[in-house]
This record gives structure tokens, C-alpha cells and sequence, in this order.
């Protein structure tokens, strides 16, 4: 763990260098070039080849999609209570979503012309659930409910197999709770090429969404322009601001929930003013992810990724917060400073409010998608939301009595750019 003091000659260049997210690597780059490259030239083929051998499953082209028969099969194994609560997310990320829905419109502008906009679903989108050792139910809930809801009329998921070539089963019940059933067991760079080139088997998507490791993200950012992409996530963040009112006990365990994700570079960061928050937190860290699964792995994000500052005031974390932009944050203060927080913060992925809303209700439950901008990328872009499944065409139409209002501007801008042609075509209509 890393105390940085706000007050320090250096505290900027030290939290810059924090923030900095681990470029990728050019042995990942290299790797996933060639792996896209082969999988647009050979499809199927070099989809199955590469499944084997990063997966060690052995599939050919009829067994890559998931059958009925195994989706019926995963829902007789999961738990009746399980499907309940996947349900009940499905519920409140349909509630939260459905406010977001746009609406066609249409006006008069000053010329008197009709303009507008319509929306429409994107035709074809292809969404990508991490799977293996910890298969992400959750992100299920939060990108097939979303692309349902905008209304896809083709819903494609990937997801990587076990070596037996099978699919996590809560995994496959949260799919077809979600009403997704092209379901294909393919993971990593692989599966992106596939979606996004399309092989005989799988076919190309518009859009590519869903998180993954440095391989997804960097096939996915090759791929930009070949398909759409949502977001570049990377490794999980968690900023958690707390003044003397906190409770070690909370802000360790929400620091130490999302260092949990396991890719090793995971970045967790607490602003307090408390001197006595600052003391007891580390023995608060390692008493507990002591008796934690992913123990290992946590000691080394609380080693390398864990970043305490030291702020004078709430005004200060507010700015440490608009540097950082984290994926997620947490206000752990007194009530009555949430508010003023809140307004003063302008580039968190997630907002969460007071010290009984912790993270983990935000990333299993709460409706707001879970899929969030992170390496500082919140400056500048939004968490996941319906409008990303979703494209928009604008509608404009003149009359004769419309387009004499506008003769003399699209006179004067023809002129201005030399554009002639342009001039001539709307002069013509008045002849």
C-alpha cells in the first residue's frame, strides 16, 4: 500500500503516475494481430484451433454453438433461488434502463422546416461474457437485459468453454433469462475475431460489447471500424472517500471487493481526512483477505495497487476524485457532505451514496450497467446504457415556403467555402 500526502511537493506527478493505466503489451499486440488475422482468413477452423489451445477444449464447427438441449439442461442445475435473484437484477436493470429510453421527435426550426430524430436498435450485436474460473453472471444481467431492451433483433454471445466443453450453467440460465439463445463457446481475441469478422458458423456482428482481459480489449480496439465497440474497460477500479465518520471495517472490505477481480492489476484508492483512518487500515486490509479465496491475489493489488491520500479537506478529494476518474466511487461520509460531493464530482464511472451503498450493489443488482469506463477514460466517456445498443438518424424535410427562409445563408456559406455546386442545388428548386 502507497500513502500519497495531498500536501506534498510531488503529489500530482505521484498520482498521475498511480492513475497511469498499464499500457498493453507488445507481445499481446502481436499475438492478437496474428490471431485475428487468422481467424479472418480461416474462420471456423482457426476459431477451433485456438479454442483448443487456449481453452483445451475440443469443439468442431456443430458443437460451438450452445444446443437447446444444454441450455435446458443448465437450467434444471441451477437452484431454484438462484434463478429467482438473477430474475430480480434483470428487474432492476430493466426498471433503471427503461427511463433512458430516447424517443423519435420532431419540430419547427426557424426557417419553419420539419427536423428530428429516429432511433433504432442495432440490427446485430455481439456481447462477450468472461467465463472460466470466474464466470461473470453478472455481466450478463448487465448487457443481454440492455440489448433486449433497445430491442437487437440479433443478440450473439460468446463465452469461453471448459475444457470440457462446457458452459457455466448459472451463466446459460442468466442468458436465457435474458431471452439470448446464440450462444457460442468461444472466448478471448478468438471469439472477438469471430464476431467481429464472422466465420460460416458465426455471423458478423455491428457491434462488439462486453468486458475481458488485455487480449479481448486489444482485439476489440483492432477490430474498431471493422464493427462498433462499446467500451475498452480494463482492469477494475474503486476510489472510496471517507472523512472521520467512516468505519475502517467498511472501506477495507469495499477496497478489497474489487481488488478481487483477479487480473493482477486492479487499482483501489482511498482520499479521507482522517489521520486515524489512514493508521488502520492496512492491519484492516490484511485481517481481512486473510481468510479470503482470492487471498493470494489480493495481497499483491494491496502491495502494488492501493493508494491512500492524504486530503485537508472534502474540496481536495473531490479533486484527487476528477483526476483519478474512477470506475467506481464510493462517498463513506457524513450525510449531510454526500450532496455537495456529488455536484463537485464530474468524471466517476458510478456514484455511490453514503457507507450502505457499497460497490457490490452497483455491480450485481442495483440497474445501472456494471460496464464502466476506467484509466481515467471517465473524463471523457459514460458507463454502458441503452442508447449504446441503439443508433440515431436525423429527419429533416423543407417546404417551398421553408426553403426561401434558408436561401440566403446557404447563399452566403457557398460563397464563403467556394462551394458552387452546393449553392446551385438548392437555387435550381427555385426556377
Amino acid at each position: 500500500m502507497k500513502i500519497l500526502d495531498f500536501n506534498s511537493k510531488n503529489f500530482w506527478q505521484s498520482l498521475s503516475k498511480a492513475a497511469t493505466p498499464v499500457m498493453s503489451l507488445k507481445d499481446v499486440s502481436e499475438i492478437v494481430a496474428k490471431v485475428l488475422q487468422d481467424v479472418k482468413e480461416r474462420g471456423d477452423s482457426a476459431l477451433i484451433e485456438y479454442t483448443k489451445k487456449f481453452d483445451r477444449a475440443n469443439l468442431t464447427p456443430k458443437t460451438l454453438r450452445v444446443c437447446e438441449d444444454e441450455i435446458k439442461a443448465a437450467a434444471k442445475a441451477v437452484p431454484a433461488a438462484d434463478k429467482k435473484e438473477i430474475k430480480n437484477a434483470i428487474a432492476c436493470v430493466k426498471f433503471f434502463h427503461k427511463r433512458t429510453m430516447p424517443k423519435n421527435w420532431r419540430a419547427k426550426n426557424p426557417h419553419g422546416a420539419t427536423v428530428g430524430e429516429n432511433f433504432y436498435p442495432i440490427r446485430r450485436v455481439g456481447l462477450y461474457i468472461p467465463g472460466g474460473q470466474v464466470p461473470l453472471v453478472s455481466t450478463v444481467v448487465m448487457t443481454a437485459t440492455l440489448a433486449k431492451l433497445a430491442g437487437c433483433p440479433e443478440i450473439c454471445v460468446c463465452t469461453p468453454p471448459s475444457p470440457e466443453g462446457k458452459i457455466n450453467s448459472h451463466l446459460l440460465t442468466a442468458l436465457s433469462l435474458s431471452g439470448v439463445s446464440e450462444i457460442y463457446k468461444a472466448g478471448g481475441a478468438q471469439a472477438i475475431a469471430a464476431m467481429g469478422y464472422g466465420t460460416k458458423t458465426i455471423k458478423k456482428v455491428d457491434k462488439l460489447f462486453g468486458p475481458g482481459n488485455a487480449f479481448v480489449m486489444e482485439a476489440k480496439r483492432r477490430l474498431f471500424g471493422e464493427a462498433g465497440v462499446d467500451l475498452l474497460p480494463g482492469p477494475s477500479e474503486v476510489m472510496i472517500i471517507a472523512d472521520k465518520t467512516a468505519s475502517a471495517r467498511s472501506v477495507a472490505a469495499d477496497l478489497l471487493s474489487q481488488a478481487e477481480h483477479g487480473s493482477g492489476k486492479e487499482k483501489i484508492y482511498l482520499a479521507t481526512t482522517s489521520k486515524e483512518l489512514v493508521e488502520e487500515i492496512p492491519a484492516e486490509l490484511k485481517r481481512q483477505s486473510a481468510p479470503l479465496t482470492h487471498a493470494d491475489k489480493l495481497s499483491k493489488i494491496i502491495e502494488n495497487g492501493c493508494f491512500v491520500v492524504l486530503v485537508p479537506d472534502l474540496d481536495a478529494a473531490a479533486e484527487v476524485a476528477n483526476f483519478i476518474a474512477p470506475e467506481h466511487l464510493e462517498l463513506q461520509v457524513e450525510a449531510r457532505k454526500v450532496g455537495h460531493l456529488t455536484k463537485a464530482i464530474c468524471t466517476a464511472g458510478a456514484i455511490l451514496q453514503t457507507e450502505l451503498t457499497p460497490t457490490v450493489l452497483g455491480d450485481f443488482t442495483a440497474g445501472p450497467s456494471h460496464t464502466l469506463p476506467t484509466g481515467r477514460t471517465g473524463r471523457f466517456s459514460s458507463g454502458l446504457q441503452l442508447i449504446d445498443f441503439m443508433r440515431r438518424s436525423s429527419v429533416v424535410k423543407y417546404d417551398a415556403k421553408s426553403i426561401k427562409k434558408a436561401r440566403k445563408t446557404v447563399a452566403a456559406f457557398a460563397k464563403m467555402e467556394s462551394l458552387d455546386a452546393h449553392g446551385n442545388s438548392l437555387f435550381i428548386r427555385e426556377e
